[in-house]
């Protein structure tokens, strides 16, 4: 295993449990080989776990942050606040790699990243509640795909 992807819901209650928990979740990963970590950029899940990264780096200088974007920051951030959008800039500065998937927002460009998100992975850490979503369909593309699945939304 050398590459996972991240993939959970916009809207998340962010707590020092669950940021502790993907942390540990993270180092777990690295120590099984894992160096490249895939990112789609959306707002709440993917911005922490990028920004975990980040932080791991650190301490972890090998693993590598690749940031898989649906659209063009412009159009990903419609709609997000200030402070979404200063966190995604900074974020998108420290990344190892951007890539834009479409040149323009399009109502397909989300499946193609999630399953490109997919397609680059040995192992999926997601967060999701919801399995009629975004996240669920990623989830589903990485069962199909066969890659360990990690989820850590508890009840």
């Amino acid at each position: 295993m050398k590459v996972c992807c991240f993939t959970g819901h916009r809207i998340i209650k962010i707590t020092p449990d669950l940021i502790q928990r993907l942390k540990d979740t993270i180092e777990d990963m690295i120590r099984k080989g894992v160096t490249d970590f895939y990112n789609g950029g959306a707002c709440g899940w993917d911005l922490l776990c990028a920004e975990t990264i980040i932080d791991l780096k650190t301490k972890h200088s090998s693993i590598k942050l690749y940031m898989l974007l649906p659209c063009p920051p412009k159009e990903q951030i419609i709609g997000w606040n200030k402070a979404q959008i200063a966190r995604y800039n900074n974020i998108l500065q420290i990344a190892d790699s951007v890539t834009i998937i479409s040149k323009h927002y399009t109502k397909d460009c989300m499946k193609i990243r999630n399953k490109k998100l997919v397609e680059f992975s040995d192992c999926c850490i997601c967060y999701c509640i919801n399995p009629r979503s975004g996240t669920g369909q990623t989830i589903r593309f990485a069962k199909e795909k066969g890659i360990e699945i990690i989820n850590l939304f508890t009840r």
